[in-house]
C-alpha cells in the first residue's frame, strides 16, 4: 500500500490510499494514530482508478510526500 505523509510546522499527517476492485479506500490521519477509513464505492474498477489517481496527485501538489510504494519501505 502506497503511504504519503505530510510533516511541517505544527502538521504530521499520513495518508493511505488502497484500490480494491471498484473501491476506492482511504486511511488517513495523525502520524502514531490509527487514523480514519472511508470508502468509496464506483460503478466500475476504471471509475476507482480514475479517483485514486487525482488524489494521488492532489496530495503531491499539497506537500504529501510519498514515503512507501508497493508495500516497500
Amino acid at each position: 500500500m502506497r503511504r504519503f505523509e505530510f510533516v511541517e510546522g505544527s502538521s504530521s499527517k499520513f495518508w493511505e490510499p488502497e484500490l480494491k476492485g471498484n473501491t476506492f479506500i482511504v486511511t488517513y490521519g495523525r502520524i502514531g494514530t490509527a487514523g480514519q477509513r472511508r470508502e468509496k464505492a464506483f460503478a466500475d474498477e476504471a471509475g476507482a482508478r480514475k479517483e485514486y489517481e487525482k488524489k494521488v496527485a492532489e496530495k503531491l501538489r499539497e506537500g504529501y510526500r510519498e514515503v512507501t510504494e508497493g508495500g516497500a519501505a
